[in-house]
């Protein structure tokens, strides 16, 4: 009989030649068991996903509680469903009164797929402005919106009217003109290795793309529910988009994403044509009960409140003379070397030695590191002291 590994990679299709191949029995809280009883803490909550840990109970318990009622039972968009009822509504009660609608998806890149047709359809128009080493994701949309041309090149043409500005760049502002459909910018650029713009940078932005009736699309897919100290990373810098996008995080570990404006906007996506954004499975019951519990989770727990100090006490515990740059919001790490070989082998000691860290697409001089939000002092220390050992002897 095959092994599990042999199965693995025959019959699953793979990402990489080198996959990390942990075979997983079980996840809680800031811990994945393997097969072997091995204990990882994950320090990077699944690529910023599971902001509460895994199996958080009351994420579970919503789960449970909504596969006695029901599962998929239509479309998106025609059945009144009380599970997305009740997450668009507590959504809207956290946004500003402009981010009123959500339209619920299965994933981040459909989410900013999504908010690009939005966008179109607003204003008429087809150009379309991001950034580069931005990261929005792999669909053919979201690709040709992403700034890594390494990721890019074998799969064109993609989308016609893409141009891309430097990130942090008033000068290049400018680009916006009245035949720009929307701008697609991340808060705080992730993949390119935590990049944090200056304070005016994004209040530029808004004014520029209100002066040129341009939407402003923020993707907080990767920034969201409390992984920079606040539950948007928006909110730190005094600007409101005309769309966000949100995924990875919102469902404790459930696959959903949402793409959210106004209703005025919103209510352009059902006429002319009919159905002009449609998805089979998503808002599925389950994923948006366990969405809302996971909201509330972060909220009711103060959570958020905690991220600053937990930030603070990693970088203090992870210093070290070879780190060339520590960059860092909350919770949301990139740990600069002045290799990426060195980057490769303190990720892999990391791990071999029970910590899991991972690296950036766009910055593999850095290494990511993104732990539960609820992390204990206890696993949060004991972590970092891995990293402080592997850091040493590979410095």
């Amino acid at each position: 009989m095959p092994s599990a590994e042999n199965i693995f990679l025959d019959h699953v299709a793979q990402t990489s030649p080198f996959p990390l191949k942990i075979e997983v029995a079980k996840a809680e809280g800031s811990h994945i068991y393997d097969k072997q009883g091995k204990d990882y803490l994950d320090f990077i909550s699944g690529i910023a996903v599971t902001n509460i840990g895994h199996r958080h109970p009351l994420v579970v318990k919503a789960i449970k509680s909504q596969l006695d009622d029901y599962l998929h039972v239509m479309a998106y968009g025609e059945f009144i469903q009380s599970p997305q009822n009740k997450l668009a509504e507590k959504l809207a009660s956290i946004l500003p009164p402009s981010l009123s609608t959500s339209y619920f998806v299965n994933s981040g890149t459909e989410a900013n797929e999504g908010a690009l047709k939005l966008a179109k359809r607003i204003t008429g128009r087809t150009g379309i402005i991001s950034c580069r080493k931005s990261y929005h994701g792999s669909t053919h949309g979201s690709l040709s919106i992403s700034g890594n041309e390494v990721k890019k090149y074998a799969f064109r043409p993609l989308l016609p009217d893409v141009q891309f500005i430097d990130f942090n760049r008033i000068s290049d502002l400018a680009m916006i003109t009245e035949e720009t459909a929307c701008v697609i910018i991340e808060p705080i650029q992730g993949d390119a290795g935590v990049r944090i713009p200056a304070l005016g940078y994004l209040k530029a932005l808004r004014k520029r793309c209100t002066e040129k009736g341009a939407m402003l699309i923020f993707d907080e897919v990767q920034t969201g529910f409390g992984r920079t100290g606040k539950l948007f990373a928006f909110e730190h810098f005094e600007v409101v988009p005309d769309i966000l996008t949100i995924a990875k995080a919102m469902g404790g570990g459930m696959p959903i994403g949402a793409f959210i404006s106004s209703k005025e906007h919103m209510t352009l996506l059902t006429h002319d044509p009919v159905l002009g954004h449609i998805t089979t499975f998503g808002g599925h019951p389950v994923n948006c009960a366990a969405a809302l519990a996971n909201l509330e989770v972060i909220l009711d727990d103060g959570l958020i409140e905690e991220v600053e100090e937990k930030g603070r006490l990693i970088q203090q515990l992870i210093t070290h003379p070879s780190i060339k740059e520590i960059r860092r919001k909350g919770l949301m790490f990139a740990i600069e070397f002045d290799s990426a070989e060195r980057v490769q082998k303190i990720v892999e000691a990391c791990i071999a030695d029970g910590v899991i860290t991972f690296w950036f697409l766009s910055c593999p001089e850095s290494f990511r590191l993104a732990p539960p939000l609820n992390i204990s002092e206890t696993d949060l220390r004991k972590g970092c002291e891995v990293i402080r050992l592997a850091i040493e002897r590979n410095a």
